[in-house]
């Protein structure tokens, strides 16, 4: 089945997607070089990732790569 664009990804999933540890993720979320984590319920502090932002993260370090060579 497929998942929604919307999926929401807690940040064991995206560490497992993108290879980076969690500080870095949420170092370069701060410097907006990775999208931002949304609040999961208001006034609480669990977070997640929007699947379809973090796919397209990783799709621009792929064609990065490419347009590098």
């Amino acid at each position: 089945m497929k998942q929604s664009p919307n999926t929401l990804l807690r940040i064991k999933d995206v560490m497992r997607r993108t290879g980076l540890s969690k500080s870095y993720i949420y170092q370069l979320s701060e410097l907006g070089k990775f999208p931002r984590q949304i609040q999961l319920v208001e006034g609480g502090k669990s977070v997640a990732w929007i699947e379809a932002e973090v796919q397209g993260w990783i799709e621009q370090r792929i064609t990065n790569r490419i347009n590098n060579r």
